[in-house]
């Protein structure tokens, strides 16, 4: 809502209002029209089945020319294709052709004037903004995170820190757009190159989304659909609430339900352990990060918990399975991101506050913490889970 009233803000400097109507698209947008007796509508098309089907049905509704655009991505859905006129299904060839593909001209901004509209009243937000919000905030942060990207190959991946740009959440609601970000940014550093193909990576989920609209429903390699998922509630709600018994399982879960945002190593990690170590269909987790996620965007949500599940196209191998030990040693190695977000954990020294169920029983008294009553032991023996994920895996591959 916060990025609504900004929103409102500016179009109110430029003599007009933000108008808010509730009900179908279908009805408000023509009805808007006309009462403004507008000529055309213009909009920024998206990739989500629920968007296309939306924006067709306003169209279909309107008695006026609907002109789409794209916005959202960096190269529309269709514009990056191999030599057969296919969407790659390996991203290192999408990339190369995505880099050498010509950016579509920007349209010309034509003529306007502020009509009166009647207009339902914004809500109000419903709790304290995270960032400052709208085009101006957008900007703030891109200038904030223009003056660390080229620390971010070695920053990415350390959530204790500011290393990413934290820009997730306006590309989603189109604060900023994917092309300013690549103008801004540029490939000619090591830092910019890097962050340019993650664009890369969000165009390419984008752009299969669009042409498997099942990206959140199906596996997109057919056979990992054969993957017989455990029935496990109280595992799901341990893993939902923070409570596995893997500190930097349950810091990024904690972070996510407090915040609205997980840092993308951290998603990697909860993701891997819910699939993996748990073995719960992704689809569940897929729809628990949508419905917490401030960035939530169907085409990356889905797309990375295929890529971690093994499911999709290019995905990371089914036997890459994260052991959350060594990822918070190698990524959160002085524990302060756990203490941030487990902090009946803080004063572990070391490394130990990773490993709780295996530090000394005199280590845990001084710390104050009491497995099984503080601080739950693990839910699972991570080797165990792994060599049962990878049979079930192997039964379901043939």
């Amino acid at each position: 809502m916060g990025h609504l009233h900004a929103l409102d803000q500016a179009f109110r400097d430029l003599g007009a209002r933000l108008v808010v109507r509730f009900g179908p698209a279908s009805v408000a947008v023509p009805d808007v029209i006309a009462e403004a007796d507008g000529a055309a509508v213009y909009v920024n098309a998206d990739a989500s089945w629920f968007s296309s089907q939306r924006d067709g049905a306003v169209a279909r509704a309107l008695n006026v020319p609907m002109h789409t655009y794209n916005g959202v991505t960096v190269h529309e859905p269709g514009a990056v294709l191999t030599k057969k006129g296919t969407l790659s299904q390996v991203f290192t060839p999408f990339y190369n052709e995505w880099s050498a593909t010509p950016l579509t001209p920007w349209p010309t901004p034509g003529p306007g004037r502020p009509t009166a509209v009647a207009s339902e009243p914004i809500p109000p937000p419903d709790g304290p903004l995270r960032h400052s919000p709208g085009e101006a905030g957008a900007r703030q942060r891109v200038t904030a995170w223009l003056e660390r990207v080229e620390d971010y190959p070695v920053t990415r991946d350390l959530p204790a820190i500011e290393g990413t740009s934290d820009l997730s959440a306006d590309l989603k609601f189109g604060t900023i757009a994917a092309r300013t970000l690549l103008d801004l940014v540029g490939t000619e550093t090591a830092g910019g190159a890097a962050f340019v193909r993650q664009l890369a990576w969000r165009d390419w989920w984008a752009h299969t989304l669009a042409q498997r609209p099942d990206l959140p429903d199906v596996a997109l390699s057919p056979r990992y659909d054969d993957i017989v998922w455990r029935d496990d509630p109280d595992g799901f709600d341990h893993w939902c609430n923070g409570q596995t018994g893997f500190p930097i399982v349950d810091a990024g879960m904690r972070q996510l339900t407090t915040t609205g945002w997980m840092h993308n190593r951290l998603r990697m990690i909860c993701a891997s352990f819910l699939v993996k170590d748990l073995l719960i269909d992704w689809r569940r987790g897929e729809r628990f990060f949508r419905h917490h996620l401030v960035d939530a965007d169907v085409a990356q949500n889905a797309g990375n918990w295929q890529w971690v599940a093994g499911t999709g196209p290019d995905a990371a191998p089914y036997f890459r399975i994260f052991n959350p030990t060594s990822q918070a040693n190698k990524f959160d190695p002085n524990g302060d991101f756990v203490r941030r977000w487990v902090p009946e954990l803080a004063q572990l020294p070391g490394t130990s506050i990773h490993e709780p169920h295996a530090a000394d029983p005199a280590r845990l008294a001084a710390a104050g913490v009491t497995l099984g009553e503080t601080y739950p032991m693990p839910i699972v023996d991570h080797r165990d889970a792994r060599a049962r994920a990878l049979e079930i895996y192997k039964q379901a591959l043939g």
